[in-house]
């Protein structure tokens, strides 16, 4: 598969799992009212939506204009990073944050070799991928983190019955 057509179906991909948590989210109003459920459902939010982000901003400049795509990683990766670790800051006493949770620091490492990869493209090539193939597997490490998070948030805190 081509990158163009992996960041055109992920990007499209992660922004209907953005959606579908927001449908969750919707029918469970309670985990908005405590600070820190309210602080996980957040992170899986931006667990979703900033990857789709960075697929759009790759198939906005593809190869053609790395410039772009690579800022547009960079500053996405960096916000990324920082609000995962605001997360993590916020959730390290919450005895109810569940194991995967607070492992969530693996995030913003995977974030850091986004950013890394942005401003060094050199690095990937020398792993012999394109810059675009190397942020491409980083992204699905993100996502694939982030359904864990999500997997283990509903089975800590079950959805309420629809209607």
């Amino acid at each position: 598969m081509d990158t163009s057509t992996f960041y055109a179906l992920f990007s499209a991909t992660c922004f209907t799992l953005t959606g579908l948590w927001w449908t969750v989210v919707e029918r469970n109003p309670r985990w908005l009212r405590e600070e820190a459920l309210r602080r996980r459902v957040g992170s899986v939010y931006l667990a979703f939506l900033l990857p789709a982000l960075m697929g759009l901003f790759a198939q906005i400049g593809g190869p053609e204009s790395p410039a772009f795509w690579r800022v547009a990683f960079v500053v996405i990766a960096v916000l990324g990073g920082v609000t995962t670790v605001r997360f993590l800051r916020g959730s390290r006493l919450d005895d109810d944050a569940g194991a995967f949770a607070r492992y969530w620091w693996v995030t913003a490492a995977v974030y850091a070799a986004v950013a890394v990869i942005g401003v060094a493209p050199g690095l990937a090539r020398g792993v012999g991928l394109s810059p675009l193939q190397a942020e491409a597997t980083l992204l699905v490490l993100l996502v694939a983190v982030a359904h864990a998070l999500v997997w283990e948030f509903m089975t800590r805190h079950r959805a309420e019955p629809a209607g």
